[in-house]
Order: structure tokens, then C-alpha cells, then sequence
């Protein structure tokens, strides 16, 4: 199973959700060559460090841990610069440009797509709103990205096969691609969280600090509630929302494994604002015991069971049973806020164990199944 394949990754500079899919398709192909444009050694699990990792002409630029966001133009030609030949399996773990890399012929090329390219699509107003960019760049970055955006349309004949994180992802690749996709859910190692005796008094949150995300809101809503909201993570925006918080809002940095089991089992919900592709952080959270106050739309309708009584605009594929939850309809401070509050005025309506129970769904050894079967169905997709 695991000759002659080669695993391709955006870039590897941390470990966040789409790093932990990578990981364990590692643990399938321990093997493979793995591909990415860039690699910051030490920041990654030991699964995938060590890997035969293979990097871009961008490993080689003067700061580029610093500026590799600012690169972004220059990714379609880095991708479609690794030989890929000698390889008769290709699977390209994507999210921006790894699903353009060009297997040779005869070679079959599967796509583990976490989003078509956010920056491109659905989300170009978080990262390049006017209130985002200098004035220089603001006649060139809609010229920039159009170019992308067209690259991405006119390389998704690429793969032979898609899979998709989530049945929101799938949509969104039948929209942009026009290609139809299998859906397996993210690995989520269930074994690391555990259910304690009760909340404490704090919510939680653990993001990286990315325009999207919309940390923003909760940080507004929570200084409007006085309530403690403790924020574990990082990230561009950062300054902006330091400036923002009140004092009843803790930033925690990225912290270790035990400390955030921790965190998790400990607060009394886990706030989620962001239209989220999956959205590993709110399972880990009911992993955990804990419920998830979460924006209803994209990946947290497939995770969070709904509070009936909290009236959502979406209804959730999660399914019915006990609540795990509060799906908030608007990403909007005040729609947070209101849902804070019915949360607090119905929290006896919230089990741990059955809150645990509802996503046992997501764990990770269903995963490795999943995808090794998906592959094995597929792998001769390029010959076909």
C-alpha cells in the first residue's frame, strides 16, 4: 500500500487541523515523499518530522517564515514545480494550493480538500477588505486574486477523486469546481479528552487568530457580558484584538497538551465564531463534556447538536438526541451575546456524558478506516 506515493501539503508550520489529518495519513503511508512548499523543522508532530519531506524554491527565501503569507502569487508555480514522477499515487492534503500539483501521467492523483482556497472564494472580504489593505494595494490585490482564482478553477480537473472534510466543504467544491466529492470527517483523537466533574466559571476559546475566525465578535460580546473568556492561541491579528479586550479577557498564547485538556474539561462552554469548514476544536470541546456556544453554519452543523429552544436559522445535519449546544443564527456580536445568555438560563439542560457521547462519531481510528478504504477504492482512478 505504501509504495511509490507521494503526500502533498500546502505548508508546514505548525500544527493545527488540517496538520492532524496529515499526520495520520503519515502513520498510513509512513513511506511516502511528503511535499510541501515550505517547512519550519520542529514545529510538527514527530509523525510527520520524520517523513521524507521534499520543500519548494520558497524554503530557500530570506525570511520566509515571516512572509510566506505575502507569497501567495507565487504558490501555482512552486506547486507545479515538484517532479512527481516515479510516483503512481499522488494524495494532496488542501487547502490552498496543493491540489494543483501535476502527477505524471498515468499516475493516479486523490484530493483530501480541507477548502477550496478561502482567500479566493467565500472569504476574500476577511483577508482583503479595504480596511485591510494600504492604499497602494488596493487597485492590485482584486487583479492578484482574480489570477488565482481562475488558476484554481482551471487546475481542478487535476485530482482524479476529491474527498471533502465535511458535507460544507463538498458544496463548496460541487460550487467552485463543479466536481462532486466523498466526505470524511477529520480525525479527532478522543482518547486525549476526558469529561470532569462540572465547569468552572470561564469560556473558552482556542483559535488561531486568522480574519475569519471573527474573534473579534466574542472578544465585543464577552466585554459586554463581564463575563472571563480565556482565548488560547495566536496569529495576525492578534495586536487588534488585545487592543479590543477588556479585562476580563485572557489571551493564553498556544499552550501544552495537558494544560488545554485542562482548559477544555474546565470551562463552562467553549465559544465558536467562526463559518468553519469542520471544526476540530468544538469536538475536542464535547470530548471534553463541555458544551459549544457556536455560530450556526458550516462545519458546527455537522458537530453540535442544537438546544431546541434557541431559535437557529440553519437546521443541524448533527442529528437529533440530547443537546450538545447553542447554534447562534448571525455572526454578530448580539446574536453572542443572546445565545450566551439562553445558555446560562438552560445550562442544566447540557450532559457531560451524553455531550461526550455525540461525537464518538469523529474518533480517530474511524478516520484511518475511512480513508484507507476511500484510497484503496480510488487508487486506480488515473488508469481508469
Amino acid at each position: 500500500m505504501n509504495s511509490r506515493v507521494a503526500l502533498v501539503h500546502d505548508w508546514l508550520t505548525g500544527m493545527r487541523g488540517g496538520e492532524k489529518c496529515l499526520e495520520s495519513m503519515c502513520e498510513l503511508f509512513p513511506d511516502a515523499t511528503l511535499f510541501t512548499l515550505l517547512h519550519r523543522p520542529g514545529h510538527l508532530s514527530p509523525a510527520i518530522e520524520r517523513m521524507a519531506i521534499r520543500t519548494s524554491w520558497i524554503q530557500r527565501v530570506p525570511g520566509r517564515e515571516r512572509i510566506y503569507r505575502h507569497l501567495l502569487p507565487f504558490y501555482p508555480a512552486a506547486i507545479e514545480s515538484f517532479d512527481l514522477a516515479g510516483y503512481d499515487l499522488v494524495i494532496s492534503s488542501s487547502h490552498c494550493v496543493a491540489k494543483g500539483a501535476i502527477a505524471a501521467p498515468g499516475a493516479t492523483h486523490l484530493c483530501y480538500c480541507y477548502t477550496p482556497m478561502r482567500y479566493a472564494w467565500d472569504q476574500y472580504g476577511h483577508y482583503f477588505g479595504p480596511e485591510r489593505l494600504a492604499w497602494w494595494s488596493r487597485p492590485l490585490i482584486p487583479r492578484l486574486i482574480g489570477r488565482m482564482r481562475a488558476w484554481d478553477v482551471a487546475t481542478a480537473g487535476r485530482p482524479h477523486r476529491y474527498a471533502a472534510i465535511s458535507r460544507h466543504v463538498a458544496a463548496r467544491i460541487r460550487e467552485y469546481y463543479g466536481r462532486e466529492s466523498d466526505v470524511i470527517h477529520p480525525p479527532v483523537d478522543l482518547s486525549a479528552f476526558a469529561p470532569a466533574a462540572g465547569g468552572g466559571g470561564y469560556y473558552l476559546m482556542v483559535n488561531a487568530f486568522a480574519p475569519y475566525k471573527r474573534v473579534d465578535i466574542a472578544v465585543d460580546a464577552f466585554n459586554r457580558l463581564g463575563r472571563e473568556l480565556r482565548i488560547v492561541g495566536n496569529g495576525q491579528d492578534e495586536a487588534r484584538l488585545r487592543a479590543l479586550a477588556g479585562p476580563n479577557v485572557k489571551f493564553l498564547g498556544w499552550i501544552g497538551p495537558a494544560e488545554l485538556r485542562a482548559a477544555y474539561a474546565g470551562c463552562r462552554a467553549f465559544v465558536f465564531t467562526a463559518e468553519e469548514d469542520f471544526g476540530i476544536t468544538p469536538v475536542e470541546a464535547q470530548a471534553s463534556g463541555r458544551p459549544v456556544i457556536a455560530l450556526g453554519r458550516g462545519g458546527a452543523l455537522e458537530t453540535v447538536v442544537p438546544h431546541p429552544g434557541f431559535p437557529s436559522r440553519d437546521a443541524s445535519p448533527a442529528g437529533g438526541g440530547a443537546p450538545t449546544g447553542v447554534l447562534f443564527p448571525d455572526q454578530t456580536a448580539d446574536s453572542l451575546v443572546e445565545a450566551v445568555r439562553f445558555f446560562e438560563a438552560h445550562e442544566g439542560d447540557f450532559d457531560p456524558a451524553a455531550t461526550r457521547a455525540a461525537v464518538e462519531r469523529f474518533d480517530r481510528p474511524r478516520y484511518l478506516a475511512e480513508f484507507r478504504d476511500w484510497v484503496e477504492r480510488n487508487r486506480d482512478a488515473g488508469r481508469r
